[in-house]
């Protein structure tokens, strides 16, 4: 019952038909059905008898001779021009044509489509001898015979067709599938590497028996050997090259029948990389390249994506590291504490090996190391000519060394001591001049990044903003606690000093230095070469004491010494000194009287003002001796 069911069932391909359109396919089919009705068809006698062709509008597109003697075989030339006479009436008429020429006999009969009757191909018999009356209805019935042979690999030909585009249909499909979801993973990643390695995996499945490469413009460092830097070396010849400069997909076929295809990996903003796929020969359909495009592109804007996070990110942390730094450096007004809170900041920031700071001292045209955590580099020296400092001091620009050791522009003390390979430098600017540089290094070649480089320069900005406070400050206070005139400190800082030295020392001394008949001086020679003898003095005072030692303006043409940890014998002996200086040394000439007084832990009362005090009237009683001379105060 099954089956007659299904065979009253319309066969859904019984009303496809060739076209003309489909001329270029029938050489082939006739050849097919020619050679399958010929097993099928071998016990006619008309087989032995003649030979049998099948031509088409243009062409002949089979003879079949096999079973005839070749004795028996018909000359070449007459049976060629049998089929010039026998054939296109057959074709225009639409009939069974037959032709003679010596002896030998050709019948044409038409095969037409079951469409529309119209005639796609002739069967052709020519033979030798007298024709029987019954060949004509044998050779009817052979041809009915053939198309049907026809039909039967034509309708095989429309049907592994259609299967054929189904197949491609589901592939597309299942590709269209598999690249939905691996869009959707890329889209779901939000750090680079994950994108990367998300869509290196994708391809890998899509295309399993294909050699994948990412050549990225980025710097990235992430160990994938599938990932590797685009180089552009022979863009001519190079289809990775060509592939990223002219925005568009680029293929070359390799000697061993390998197939390679280069995609750029393009994003909103701009190609980030190439996308590079070998395939073996043969594993490549053409249908393949627009997912493989999609996918280049999906990757491309997932990467953009990825990478504009971890730069926000990236920002976010850089302000708040500068925030952070911007503040702890304006915490101190002090270049030393600041210098060494740079250094520990950069090193830790950068993940540095080494970091040192130095400035320009602009008394000797030397940079010196400021600070470092390089215990030999303490207090180093430098001309502004030297090595990286001097790149720097003279064309004001940051600079980056990816590989020291490879490339040496210019010898490094830094570099060779320390084995560094990697560095990132940058100028500190006060007021638009260069007064430090920062100098960051790391034993491994091309460990900092471009951003790093960068971020170094933003940092050197506010290291350089705290110096100049810190330098304006320490310009302000010297101006507070100096005096105008002599160069010497004022009242107030010697008060302060030595309150502060008798907290902590065991004794000290003081010495009142004042000029003696100084209005004398002024109402002779006038105001002006009074001050100058004033300042006289007060260089031969500070050429006669240490570098501790605090000598100040105490008002008027008094004159103050502080000596920290000196008793009253040697301060007498620095008095002495200073008293005889001036006599020898001033013009106009003049003399100084002087008062000398000491403090001990010892004593009842410590202060600033019996200090004073005591000297104040030892002074006034070395004038009342007679002047230019030396008192000591009990």
């Amino acid at each position: 019952m099954i089956n007659e069911r299904m065979a009253k069932l319309p066969i859904w391909f019984a009303n496809e038909d060739i076209h003309d359109a489909d001329e270029p396919y029938l050489p082939s089919l006739l050849e097919e059905s020619f050679f399958r009705w010929r097993q099928e068809a071998s016990g006619l006698v008309s087989l032995r008898m003649g030979q049998f062709g099948i031509y088409t509008r243009d062409v002949l597109c089979h003879a079949f001779s096999d079973f005839i003697d070749p004795a028996d075989q018909l000359d070449a030339a007459i049976c060629d021009r049998l089929a010039r006479e026998a054939v296109p009436d057959a074709f225009s008429e639409g009939v069974t044509s037959k032709a003679s020429a010596e002896g030998c006999h050709a019948i044409a009969i038409p095969l037409r489509r079951r469409s529309d009757n119209a005639v796609f191909a002739v069967l052709l018999y020519t033979f030798a001898g007298e024709p029987d009356a019954s060949l004509t209805g044998e050779l009817e019935s052979a041809a009915l015979h053939l198309r049907s042979c026809f039909y039967h690999a034509f309708e095989q030909l429309y049907v592994r067709d259609l299967i054929q585009q189904q197949y491609r249909k589901d592939r597309e499909a299942n590709h269209r599938d598999a690249l939905f979801l691996a869009a959707k993973r890329l889209y779901d990643q939000i750090d680079v590497s994950s994108v990367l390695s998300e869509m290196l995996a994708s391809l890998e499945s899509l295309y399993p028996n294909s050699e994948i490469h990412l050549y990225l413009s980025q710097d990235y460092v992430d160990g994938d050997p599938r990932i590797k830097p685009l180089a552009f070396k022979n863009t001519a010849h190079d289809i990775v090259a060509q592939a990223f400069l002219e925005s568009k997909p680029a293929m070359e076929h390799e000697r061993d029948g390998t197939m390679r295809l280069a995609v750029p990996m393009t994003g909103k903003q701009a190609a980030y990389g190439v996308l590079c796929m070998t395939l073996a020969r043969g594993k490549w359909d053409e249908s393949d390249m627009p997912a493989f495009l999609l996918l280049a592109d999906t990757a491309g804007s997932a990467f953009e994506n990825a990478k504009l996070y971890e730069q926000s990110n990236l920002l976010i942390n850089e302000l708040r590291l500068i925030n952070e730094m911007t503040k702890r450096l304006n915490q101190s007004l002090r270049l030393k504490e600041i210098f060494q809170f740079a250094t520990s900041e950069l090193l830790t920031i950068f993940d540095a090996d080494y970091c040192c700071v130095l400035q320009l001292d602009k008394t000797s045209n030397e940079f010196v190391v400021k600070s470092s955590n390089i215990p030999a580099m303490a207090s180093e020296h430098f001309s502004p000519e030297y090595g990286f400092c001097g790149m720097i001091y003279r064309t004001k620009e940051p600079l980056i060394i990816s590989d020291y050791w490879n490339t040496r522009v210019v010898t490094s003390k830094l570099m060779d001591n320390t084995g560094s390979r990697s560095l990132i430098a940058a100028p500190i600017f006060v007021d638009g001049e260069v007064v430090g540089v920062i100098l960051v290094t790391h034993k491994i070649a091309n460990f900092f990044s471009y951003d790093n480089y960068k971020l170094l320069q933003v940092m050197s900005t506010h290291i350089g903003l705290a110096v100049a406070n810190a330098s304006l400050h320490a310009e302000v206070r010297r101006m507070v606690i100096t005096d105008t005139l002599t160069g010497l400190h004022a009242r107030h800082y010697l008060n302060e000093q030595i309150q502060s030295r008798q907290r902590k020392d065991p004794f000290g001394s003081l010495i009142l230095v004042d000029i003696d008949y100084f209005k004398r001086i002024n109402d002779t020679y006038g105001h002006q070469v009074g001050d100058r003898i004033l300042i006289q003095v007060s260089s031969i005072i500070s050429s006669s004491i240490r570098q501790g030692d605090i000598a100040a303006r105490w008002g008027g043409e008094e004159l103050a010494v502080y000596l920290p940890g000196i008793r009253t014998e040697q301060a007498l002996r620095i008095a002495e000194r200073i008293r005889n200086q001036v006599a020898e040394e001033t013009d106009p000439t003049v003399t100084v009287s002087c008062g000398v007084s000491e403090w001990t832990f010892d004593n009842e009362k410590i202060s600033v003002e019996s200090l004073f005090y005591r000297a104040d009237m030892a002074l006034y009683e070395a004038k009342n001796k007679g002047r230019n001379c030396i008192i000591v105060g009990e």
